[in-house]
Formats: structure tokens, C-alpha cells, sequence
């Protein structure tokens, strides 16, 4: 069916939940754990909303939220408070979240070139499961955690730049310490405000009626939800009906795309009666000097949209290499391929190519294939002065790239190799790349001699031809001979 995409244009705003990695709660004492498993165990009155219970600021969240702000250049409040957000449901047993809603921690920023609106900081709730049995349990583990709340404007147009922004945050959640933002345990959750406005709409600043989709947990639902209902909203406006301003939830089908459902009406936010929590002290970021942007800009590791840059200008890296080592948000591999980098005798751009071609194809599989699954944890086996030392024999011709890869294997699968300078492996195995021209000359004289028609090709025109003759040789050599020099000989010979 023709949905006449081009007569609309959707837009797309996003508000993502992340649960910060501290050691404690937002309000109390309580253990931050997101990996334990028996429930009600990290609780306490303040978690559990007990009468007469007082909340205490949890300064590290504060920092962590300070310092996202920071890295995409939003607006640090000066003044702050949080609020009290009213609405009754099982896993608030309080009656009311604390959230913040005037004065957020950050106003404005861009990430991956999506402005910003705002990002905040409240508890997260406890989580509710339903049994078989038409029951429903509430674990409180998770009532209280430090939770930040992104705000994008509305700017976005299509799915794909969705899920793209969605994993850059993730990335900065992860460079920073701040969270580790693993979708598949909850501790980061999409929700997708999505409008659909014709032209003419757009044209004179109107959007389309929003719908809210809750609680995304994968970039594949994401995605999926986000194209979804941009086609769903089309096609009732081309059947000349109504879009519903309500919260839908996504339901992936095994296999097919997946749909959106209709949950409720969406709440305005005088539905929840936000007003200041009398219990929780105000603050004024200014007069916390470890708050100010200049303290919190000195603690700001390489970010991940500055390291992909650099790999691309200062290494030659692509777009897909790049993203290699901008997804080790850890800085293992990074680290690893900077120190190899730092040792070569000679440090141009081509010389860094080599170094990414063998560390990202046949060292990382050669690890794998050695460690499985701790291949990441034993990434310095090949100590990085010994890589940078082979790959300068590489650069000068010591060394063929089979020699090179074989060299490679040995120290990293041979316990007796590892140490030991690659030089000396490649004497020891005879694999020192032959580049005298005089004692290559009697092989190549022979292969010219054995191939007599091929030689009449290339002196015929067919200069493709020296490629056989040059293969020929380096068997004749044992794939001792540099193919270089080969080539240089018999070009002089059947000149």
C-alpha cells in the first residue's frame, strides 16, 4: 500500500531513563546492585517510603549528570531543586517520585547532532512482574536508584537517527563511569514521542498529534517501534482519521516487525501535581567548587565522538575501523594499539595503517581463536614493543605479509615465542624476506626460461602477464624472495 511518505514529515523527540553506577541509592544508603538477584534485599525505610523518613542527596549522581552536561555542552544550573511528581501505582509506594521538574541540572546541549532539551535527575522506581497466577510481586532492589532523564527536542525525523543518538548516549554513559547502560537489564529505556504533520502543516511550524511509545529495551525495538507507528499514523491520516494523543507500548513479533498497542491516554504534566520536596535542601551548583565546569572538565576522559575523529585523521582509519575502537569504551584495545604506535621506528600515516590492518584482522583473530572469550583480557600478549618492532620490518621489506602473519601467530600461540623479538623468530624460521638481486636473479633467469609463452604475452602487450611469472618465482623461492624486487628484476629483464 502507497503510504505517500513524502506528503508527511514525522518528528521524533526522545526521552531516555539511565540508572547511574554508584555505589548507593539516590536517597539512602542503600546498595546500588543492578545484578542481584534475590529480591527486597537492598532496601530500607527511606526506599521503601516509610512515614517520617528523611531523603539525603547522593553527591556522585549529582557529579555523574554535571559531567554528561559538561561533555555535550549543555548549560549547568546554577540553582536546583527536586520535586515531588504525583501518581499512584504499585511501585511508588511513597505516592510520589522524586524528580526534578522546574529546575532541571542541565538545559540545552547537543549529541550526535541532536539538540537537547534538557537532562535531570530522580529515583527510579521499584520493578512489578506478573505471575501465572494473576499475581503481582514488587522487588524494591532497584526503588531509589540514581536515574537520569535525557530530553531531546523534537528534531528528529527518522528511526535510524533514533537508534543512532540512543547508542552514542550509551557510549558517553560508559566513557564517563557514569552508567553502564545495558538496554537488556533495564538500566537504560526508550521512550519515543512520534508525530506525523503533512507538508503543509509542517510548513506553517504545526506538528502532527503525538503518541508516547514506553519502555524500549533494545535499539532493535527502538527502531522497530519508531517505524512502526511514523507508517501507522500515515496510513489513518490518509484514511481521513485521527491520530490519538495516548502511550502506546511495542510488542516485537519473533521473526516480523513487531507493532505498537494502545495503553492509556497520555498524562500533561499538571496531572502529577509536581511541586518542590520540602525534605530535600536546595542547591546552588556554584557554590560546590568540585561542581563548577572547569573542575568537571578536567576529569573528562577522550570522548567518543573526539576519539572517532582522531582515529580517522591522525591514522587513516575508516568509518568502520574507527568505530572498532570507539565502541572499546574500556580503552583496552585503544590503549593497546596507541602504545604499538608510540614504538615504531618510523610513525607516519601509512605505517599506522599497518599497524590497524594486522591489529584488527589478524591479531584480534588470532586471540580469539587462543582465549575465546578472554581474548579482550590478554590483548597485551604480544608485548606492543615487539608488534611495532615486526611491523617495521613490514614497512622495509624484511618480512613478506604471510612471514609477518606467521611471525604473529608464533608469539602469540607459542608459549616459547612470546617474548622473544620477532627478528629472531623470522631467522630462526627462515622467514627473513630475500631482497639481493643477485641471489635472486638465477631463480627468476629459470621461471623466465620454464615460461616461455607467458614471457612472449607480457613482451606482446599483455602486461598482466608479469603477475604469473612473479607468482612462479616466489615459488620457486619458498616465499622467501621481496615480490617487489622480483617484480623490479623481471621488468629490467624483459624490458
Amino acid at each position: 500500500m502507497d503510504k505517500s511518505t513524502n506528503k508527511y514529515i514525522p518528528t521524533i523527540g526522545l526521552e531516555i531513563h539511565a540508572e547511574l553506577k554508584t555505589a548507593s541509592k539516590m536517597f539512602c544508603s542503600c546498595a546500588n546492585n543492578p545484578d542481584e538477584e534475590r529480591p527486597n534485599v537492598n532496601i530500607c525505610p527511606i526506599c521503601l517510603g516509610h512515614p517520617g523518613t528523611l531523603p539525603v542527596l547522593n553527591k556522585e549522581a549529582i557529579k555523574s549528570v554535571l559531567k554528561i552536561g559538561v561533555a555535550v555542552d549543555g548549560t549547568l544550573a546554577d540553582f536546583t531543586e527536586w520535586d515531588r511528581k504525583n501518581y499512584f501505582y504499585p511501585d511508588i509506594p511513597k505516592g510520589y517520585q522524586i524528580s526534578q521538574y522546574a529546575y532541571p541540572l542541565i538545559s540545552g546541549g547537543t549529541l550526535a547532532g541532536v539538540k537537547l532539551e534538557r537532562i535531570h535527575l530522580e529515583e527510579d522506581t521499584a520493578q512489578s512482574t506478573h505471575d501465572t497466577h494473576e499475581k503481582s510481586l514488587v522487588n524494591f532492589n532497584r526503588s531509589g536508584v540514581p536515574l537520569m532523564e535525557l530530553v531531546t527536542t523534537p528534531t528528529i525525523h527518522d528511526a535510524k537517527t533514533a537508534v543512532a543518538f540512543a547508542k552514542e548516549l550509551q557510549l558517553l554513559l560508559r566513557y564517563l563511569g557514569a552508567g553502564e547502560a545495558n538496554m537488556e537489564k533495564g538500566e537504560m529505556r526508550v521512550e519515543a514521542n512520534i508525530s506525523v504533520a503533512s507538508t503543509e502543516d509542517t510548513a506553517a511550524k504545526k506538528f502532527g498529534t503525538k503518541t508516547e511509545v514506553k519502555n524500549l529495551n533494545s535499539f532493535r525495538a527502538v527502531e522497530g517501534a519508531i517505524a512502526f507507528e511514523i507508517e501507522r499514523q500515515i496510513e489513518l491520516l490518509e484514511a481521513g482519521e485521527k491520530v490519538k494523543q495516548e502511550t502506546r507500548g511495542w510488542s516485537p513479533d519473533e521473526g516480523k516487525a513487531g507493532e505498537t498497542y494502545s495503553q492509556r491516554s497520555k498524562e500533561s504534566s499538571h496531572d502529577y501535581r509536581y511541586f518542590p520536596d520540602p525534605d530535600i535542601p536546595k542547591l546552588k551548583i556554584s557554590e560546590i567548587p568540585e561542581f563548577s565546569k572547569e573542575a568537571l572538565t578536567k576529569e573528562l576522559v577522550e570522548l567518543p565522538w573526539i576519539r572517532r575523529e582522531r582515529f580517522k585523521k591522525d591514522f587513516g582509519a575508516t568509518d568502520k575501523e574507527a568505530e572498532v575502537f570507539v565502541d572499546d569504551d574500556q580503552g583496552l584495545l585503544t590503549n593497546y594499539f596507541e602504545a604499538i604506535v608510540a614504538k615504531l621506528a618510523n610513525k607516519d600515516q601509512k605505517n599506522a595503517r599497518l599497524v590497524l590492518n594486522y591489529v584488527l584482522t589478524d591479531y584480534l583473530g588470532l586471540l580469539k581463536k587462543a582465549y575465546g572469550t578472554e581474548a579482550a583480557a590478554n590483548i597485551s600478549i604480544v608485548m606492543p614493543a615487539n608488534f611495532a618492532l615486526l611491523i617495521d620490518m613490514i614497512s622495509k621489506g624484511d618480512v613478506s605479509s604471510s612471514g609477518a602473519k606467521k611471525i604473529l601467530s608464533l608469539m602469540v600461540t607459542d608459549e616459547a615465542s612470546k617474548n622473544i623479538p620477532p627478528k629472531e623468530l623470522a631467522d630462526k624460521n627462515g622467514l627473513i624476506q630475500k631482497s639481493d638481486a643477485a641471489s635472486l636473479e638465477p631463480a627468476i633467469e629459470k621461471v623466465i626460461a620454464d615460461n616461455a609463452g607467458v614471457v612472449a604475452e607480457y613482451r606482446a602487450g599483455k602486461v598482466t602477464s608479469i603477475q604469473f611469472l612473479i607468482g612462479q618465482a616466489m615459488k620457486a623461492t619458498k616465499g622467501a624472495a621481496n615480490p617487489a624486487v622480483i617484480k623490479e628484476i623481471l621488468t629490467k629483464k624483459l624490458g
